[in-house]
């Protein structure tokens, strides 16, 4: 991904959130026939040797499973993204010299992937894929809930998914190499059209300042 130095996030514990926040990524490999993508939900977290991991699944009608074994694969995870008019910079005002750009948040995980057909394993991270989505529900569901035929039934419907990242490049594109007036200008126009641009980019001004 090409990623200008100003826009290039390269804080482990910074992405690590993100990648959690984001939770759904896109799985890339290529065949010898064709290149695959599935859309699905991953956990981010270090194995025990300290490398970043990613793990999921597909179902396993879903072909490219089958296609996995010891492939490189790439995960794609978009964030937050705006179009920036030029009519939020006050340097337009000054000179005119400015153009159209888009805001957003990219991460991409590269690494080797690997399918994973056992039941233990996918109980385990449908059940941690589920508590960090119920989690702050007043009633959270838990894979528990339901009865446990029908559980088993279901991951034999599935096929998990590994990745281990060998590369790791995260894009965090919020108009840093502007004036201060112009950032706090685009802050300002999308506020109320896109908050949470807006917010990221209120976080990066406090960093900036030390806040």
């Amino acid at each position: 991904m090409y990623i200008p130095k100003q826009f290039r996030e390269t804080r482990a514990d910074v992405i690590l959130q993100a990648l959690n926040d984001l939770r759904l990524g896109i799985l890339v490999s290529a065949g010898e026939e064709a290149v695959e993508a599935t859309h699905l939900p991953l956990l981010a977290d270090y194995d025990t040797a300290g490398r970043l991991r990613l793990r999921g699944h597909v179902a396993r009608a879903n072909q490219q499973w089958r296609r996995l074994a010891g492939a490189r694969a790439l995960v794609i995870f978009q964030g937050p993204h705006a179009y920036i008019s030029p009519s939020f910079y006050p340097s337009k005002h000054e000179h005119g010299k400015v153009v159209p750009t888009w805001n957003y948040l990219a991460i991409h995980v590269s690494g080797h992937a690997t399918a994973i057909d056992d039941a233990d394993w996918l109980r385990d991270v449908v059940g941690h894929l589920t508590e960090a989505q119920e989690a702050g529900r007043a009633r959270p569901w838990a894979v528990g809930d339901a009865p446990e035929d029908y559980i088993a039934g279901m991951v034999k419907a599935i096929v998990g998914v590994e990745i281990i990242a060998e590369n790791i490049e995260a894009s965090w594109k919020f108009v840093q190499h502007r004036s201060e007036a112009d950032r706090l200008g685009v802050i300002a126009g999308l506020s109320d059209a896109n908050p949470e641009v807006a917010d990221m980019m209120s976080a990066l001004e406090k960093d900036r300042s030390g806040e």
